[in-house]
C-alpha cells in the first residue's frame, strides 16, 4: 500500500513537470498548424469543408493521451534510464532537422542522430573538459541511447496501430500532377499525435524513492539506489501520398511498414543494450530503415497506374463531401458514375445537364470498386450540393493542384499557396 501511494505521489509530481514543460505545447501548436493548413487546402481546391481542424486536434490529443498511458505503463516494466536532458536533446535535434524537412520531426531521426553522435564522442576527449563544451559532451554521453531507441520502437508500434485504425479518416483528397504532366486525383494521409509520457527511471538524485517495486524491469535496471518518474513529451505522426490506392488500403500498407520498422529497431536496440559496440549499428537502423520504408512506398506508387482518373466508362469519384446526398446514397471514393437519370456521362458538363433533367429526383448507375453496376437514387431538395456532394477526379478545366514536394519548417510557417493555372502555365506550390 505504501508503495502504491508513493507511485501515485511521484506520478502527480511528474505530471506537473509535464504541464510546465514547453515541448508538449510546441507539439500541439505544430499539429494545429498542420491541420489548419490541410483545411485551407481543401477549401481552396474544392470550395467545401471536408474536415474540421478543432475536431482533428481534439481526437489527436485524446489518442495521444491514451498512447502515452499505455507506453508509460510498458516503460515501467522495461527500465529505460532516460532523463530530462534526453528530452531536450531529442527536441533540439528534431527542431534542427525540421529546418530541412518537416517529416524529420519523427524521433526516429533524432534518436538515431543522438546514438551516432554519442558513439563518435567516445573517440574524443570532449567529455573530460571542464568548460561548457565539456558539459554538453558529458550530457550527450550520459544518455541511455539503447533505451532511447527502444522507446522510439515502442512509439512506432503505437503509431502503426493509430495509422491502421485512423489513417483513412485523416485522408485529404488532392489534385496532383501525374507522370506525363496530366492532373490526376490522389490523397494525402497525414496524422500527428502528441504523446505525454511519464517514464519510470532509476536515479540516486535527491527526491528519488528508495522503496522496492514488486516487479523487475526487462533490462534489469538497478532501482535499489532510487527511482523516479521523468516527463517525456513526445510526438508521433506520419505523412503518405497515394495516387493508386484507396485511403484505407494505403493506411494498411503504411501500418505494415511501421510495424516492421518497430520490430527491427527494437531488436537492434536490445542487441545494442547487451553489446554496446553495436550502438552505431542500431542508430543507423533507426535512420536508414525509416528512410527505406518511405522509399519503398514511393517506389510502389511509381510502379502503379493512377486510380483517380476518368475513363470511357464515366466519371471517377475522388471523394464524398460529408453530410451530402452522395453520402446518404452510399457512394464511395474510387467508384465511377456511369449514368445519371439514364444518360451516359463522361464530363462534368454532361453530369450537370443530366441532373437538371429531373430537378426533384435523381437516379444513378455507378460502377463499384469491383466493376459491377449498382443503382443509387434519391429525391433532390432545394439548397443541396449542386453535384450531389461528389468530388470528381480532375479534368483539363481544373484550376488548382498541389505538388508533392518536400516542405521545411520555414515553408510551413508561410501561408500555403495552392497552384493556379494562369495563361496555360501551372505554378506549383509545395506542402
Amino acid at each position: 500500500m505504501k508503495t502504491a501511494i508513493e507511485l501515485l505521489e511521484m506520478l502527480g509530481q511528474t505530471a506537473v513537470q509535464l504541464v510546465i514543460q514547453p515541448f508538449y505545447y510546441i507539439a500541439v501548436v505544430f499539429i494545429i498548424l498542420q491541420y489548419m493548413r490541410q483545411i485551407k487546402m481543401e477549401r481552396q481546391m474544392f470550395a467545401v469543408k471536408l474536415h474540421s481542424w478543432p475536431k482533428l486536434v481534439f481526437k489527436a490529443l485524446v489518442a495521444g493521451l491514451l498512447v502515452g498511458i499505455v507506453v508509460s505503463i510498458a516503460g515501467a516494466f522495461i527500465g529505460v534510464a532516460l532523463t530530462g536532458e534526453a528530452v531536450i536533446w531529442l527536441w533540439v535535434i528534431a527542431a534542427i532537422l525540421m529546418l530541412i524537412r518537416i517529416r524529420y520531426l519523427c524521433f526516429a531521426y533524432s534518436a538515431g542522430v543522438i546514438t551516432i553522435l554519442q558513439w563518435v564522442l567516445g573517440f574524443t576527449p570532449l567529455s573530460e573538459r571542464s568548460d561548457s563544451l565539456g558539459a554538453i559532451a558529458a550530457s550527450l554521453a550520459g544518455i541511455d541511447a539503447a533505451g532511447l531507441l527502444v522507446l522510439v520502437a515502442i512509439l512506432h508500434l503505437a503509431e502503426a496501430v493509430l495509422v491502421r485504425s485512423q489513417g483513412s479518416r485523416l485522408a485529404t483528397p488532392l489534385f496532383l500532377e501525374g507522370k506525363r504532366g496530366k492532373l490526376v486525383g490522389g490523397y494525402m494521409l497525414q496524422g500527428f499525435w502528441p504523446v505525454p509520457l511519464l517514464m519510470l527511471v532509476p536515479t540516486a538524485a535527491s527526491g528519488a524513492s528508495t522503496l522496492s517495486l514488486p516487479w523487475t524491469t526487462l533490462f534489469g535496471a538497478d532501482l535499489s539506489q532510487g527511482w523516479t518518474f521523468v516527463a517525456l513529451p513526445m510526438i508521433i505522426g506520419f505523412t503518405e501520398m497515394t495516387r493508386s490506392l484507396l485511403p484505407k488500403d494505403k493506411a494498411k500498407h503504411a501500418a505494415k511498414g511501421l510495424l516492421l520498422y518497430s520490430i527491427c529497431l527494437a531488436g537492434a536496440a536490445m542487441l545494442a543494450w547487451y553489446q554496446p559496440m553495436l550502438l552505431p549499428v542500431a542508430g543507423l537502423v533507426s535512420l536508414l530503415l525509416h528512410e527505406a520504408i518511405i522509399w519503398r512506398s514511393q517506389i510502389i506508387e511509381a510502379a502503379q497506374s493512377p486510380l483517380y482518373v476518368h475513363d470511357s466508362r464515366g466519371l471517377r469519384i475522388l471523394d464524398i463531401v460529408p453530410g451530402t446526398p452522395a453520402e446518404t446514397m452510399g457512394l464511395v471514393a474510387g467508384e465511377i458514375v456511369h449514368k445519371v437519370n439514364g444518360v451516359r456521362v463522361k464530363t462534368k458538363e454532361e453530369l450537370y445537364e443530366a441532373l437538371v433533367l429531373n430537378s426533384a429526383f435523381c437516379k444513378l448507375e455507378v460502377l463499384n470498386l469491383a466493376g459491377e453496376i449498382k443503382f443509387a437514387q434519391r429525391a433532390r431538395f432545394a439548397g443541396e450540393h449542386h453535384q450531389l456532394g461528389v468530388i470528381l477526379a480532375p479534368d483539363e478545366q481544373a484550376n488548382y493542384y498541389a505538388s508533392a514536394g518536400p516542405a521545411s519548417l520555414l515553408a510551413l510557417l508561410r501561408s500555403y499557396r495552392a497552384s493556379n493555372r494562369r495563361g496555360g502555365k501551372i505554378e506549383k506550390a509545395e506542402y
